[in-house]
């Protein structure tokens, strides 16, 4: 490929071509290397996460609807979090807690 012989617009393409491929390349081999270490600890009886002392990260699921807007249903609140607008203004016009309870 004569590369001088090319337009400025295919050389742009092919530069961005040649910037995905090496990603690619790169993220290919980090998960090649990672597998085989993973491999390598599971035949000594550990896990990679045992050896390099990472934290195992739990995810938590997600939490269910507790709370529930009386003027739109489809507006619910687990009691995480910042409470809604909606959860605030039905608790000054006098509704309660147990009101909203789902």
């Amino acid at each position: 490929m004569d590369i001088n012989a090319l337009s400025l617009k295919e050389l742009k393409d092919l530069q961005s071509q040649i910037a995905k491929a090496i990603v690619s390349y790169e993220d290919r081999k980090k998960k090649e290397a990672l597998a085989e270490l993973e491999d390598r600890a599971r035949a000594m009886g550990f896990t990679l996460a045992e050896l390099t002392g990472t934290p195992v990260t739990r995810k938590r699921a997600p939490a269910s609807a507790k709370y529930a807007n009386p003027d739109n249903t489809s507006e619910t609140w687990s009691g995480r979090g910042r409470k809604p607008r909606w959860f605030d203004a039905a608790l000054k016009a006098g509704k309660s807690v147990d009101d909203l309870a789902i």
